[in-house]
């Protein structure tokens, strides 16, 4: 077991963000809705409470509100944000709506004695990442001012007799100068943490418990060739051997020879039984003349899981079923207890979170990465051994290449679209910039253009190009990438990659777009 510290969920858009930052220190957290019954807090055993921010008003009545009780339990509690003015508010401070706004970087001014701001190299004065239309206007009995700006006068404030510490800007966002520091000093400074949040511990104490559950069974996982599935096939192998089979379902929708990739990589760094289900030509004929991209996403779904089940059915169900969900697609898909700006709708249905079959039964499920964030799991896929290119390959949509072609999906399109992405890949890597990006990839739009060739007018597809850089995906820049970069990509795509006659780089960021076309 180890020390935990408790995210509560207050609708804020950078909770899992917070966790993560936690997570960073050396601290495992868990994110708990703000309803969560305080017994259910209480029997956690927390060393310590975050508080999210949210994008409601605390004097609403129907924004998302906690009870005093939570304060005399005597574990140290920092609020951000909302959670900041959530804790002013219950503990009988007045929040009000604010004369002038503050959102962006922000100049700062701190209390360099205060145990958050101390010992971390942090100026009198620096910028913070502020996001709030009301504010602090008074404080409650035994709490301090420590950090203001010129239009928020309890930027910071705490009571250290009770450990209760609020900050109205948001520690975990990079914006914020030496933010983490922060949120370390109050995890090790404020409530005593030791940091024994380790991967190297979290790989031996998994493949131990997964040999303990499996014991001499069969396990059989979804492998898609992703980070989440990738790293759990091998912490599987690395428990139970040729006990495992890996259901590899090929719908013809992947990247350039992605499909061979995956095989080459478990066939011979892992001893397992690997299974590669081709099955383009099924997904070609139920999408044939589909050209809505909800309905297009739904015959993928629909398709790969019928290709799927069928091939469980016939591998038997005689053991456990694996499957690589990570903790945000847990909180996401309701099951982390999710507060969703203070309603318990679901977020969206990821592909490894779907209902089994009900003729399908299996002893059990293993989720052997339930507890990590991307971020984590791909260290944990390092220290396995897994390929560089396997581990930090970027986020791929579960419907494929199905997405980044708009309109109807044919053979001839996504062999178009995989030499393009291929050709756009080689150059970002070649150029030196590919850790700059955090995602990049070439999309076939429904586009035809006039264009020369030689001596001969043509009338082929165009090809845009997609970059961004973000640190949660979330919201998103468009890349600046060099011009003699996108010269170079254009002039190949033109010249090797037949049926291309034009190149366009998209330069919207998200929001308003999103990162892909569909």
């Amino acid at each position: 077991m180890h020390q935990l510290c408790i995210v509560l969920d207050f609708g804020g858009q950078y909770n899992q963000l917070i966790a993560r930052r936690v997570r960073e220190c050396g601290v495992y957290c868990e994110i708990l809705r703000y309803d969560t019954p305080i017994e259910e807090i209480r029997a956690k055993s927390p060393l310590g409470i975050i508080f999210t921010g949210g994008p409601n008003s605390v004097y609403d009545e129907a924004s998302p509100h906690i009870g005093r009780e939570i304060f005399d339990l005597g574990i140290p509690v920092l609020g951000i944000c909302y959670g900041a003015q959530l804790m002013a508010y219950t503990l009988g401070g007045e929040v009000s709506p604010c004369e002038h706004s503050e959102y962006g970087m922000t100049e700062t001014f701190y209390d360099r004695s205060d145990v958050l701001f101390g010992g971390i190299a942090l100026p009198e004065s620096a910028t913070s990442w502020m996001s709030h239309t009301d504010y602090v206007s008074r404080l409650p009995e035994g709490f301090h001012i420590t950090a203001h700006t010129d239009n928020c006068p309890a930027a910071a404030f705490c009571d250290p007799a009770r450990k209760l510490y609020a900050v109205q800007f948001h520690p975990e966002v990079n914006h914020t100068f030496a933010g983490r520091g922060m949120i370390d000093s109050f995890l090790k400074n404020v409530c005593g943490f030791h940091g024994d949040w380790v991967m190297d511990d979290f790989i031996a104490r998994t493949v131990g418990s997964l040999r303990e559950r499996i014991g001499d069974k069969r396990v059989i996982l979804g492998l898609s060739g992703g980070v989440d599935s990738s790293v759990a096939a091998a912490l599987l192998s690395r428990a139970v051997g040729r006990q495992l089979t890996c259901v590899f379902v090929d719908q013809g929708l992947m990247r350039k020879d992605e499909g061979d990739f995956v095989e080459q990589t478990f066939t011979k760094l892992f001893d397992m039984h690997f299974v590669r289900v081709n099955c383009k030509d099924k997904f070609l004929e139920a999408l044939r003349g589909v050209t809505d991209p909800e309905q297009k996403r739904r015959i993928i779904g629909t398709e790969f899981y019928n290709v799927f089940w069928d091939e469980i059915r016939r591998q038997g169900t005689d053991g456990f079923f694996a499957q690589g969900t990570i903790y945000p697609d847990r909180i996401e898909s309701g099951r982390g207890n999710q507060a969703g700006h203070g309603s318990t709708a679901v977020i969206k249905t990821h592909h490894n979170m779907v209902k089994m079959p009900e003729d399908i039964q299996f002893a059990g499920v293993i989720e052997p990465l339930g507890e990590l964030f991307k971020d984590e799991v791909r260290r944990v896929g390092e220290m396995l051994g897994l390929p560089y290119d396997l581990v930090w390959r970027q986020p791929f949509p579960g419907p494929g290449l199905g997405v980044r072609i708009i309109g109807e999906i044919t053979e001839e399109k996504i062999h178009i679209l995989q030499e393009a992405d291929a050709v756009l890949r080689e150059e970002i890597r070649l150029s030196g910039i590919d850790k700059e990006l955090k995602q990049y990839f070439a999309v076939l739009p429904d586009v035809h253009t006039v264009g020369v060739m030689g001596d001969h007018r043509t009338y082929d597809h165009l090809i845009a190009i997609r970059a961004v850089t973000t640190d949660d995906f979330m919201t998103a820049d468009w890349a600046h990438i060099p011009y003699e970069v996108l010269a170079r990509v254009s002039n190949r795509l033109c010249n090797e990659v037949e049926h291309v006659n034009r190149v366009v780089y998209d330069i919207t960021s998200k929001p308003p777009g999103t990162v892909e076309w569909e």
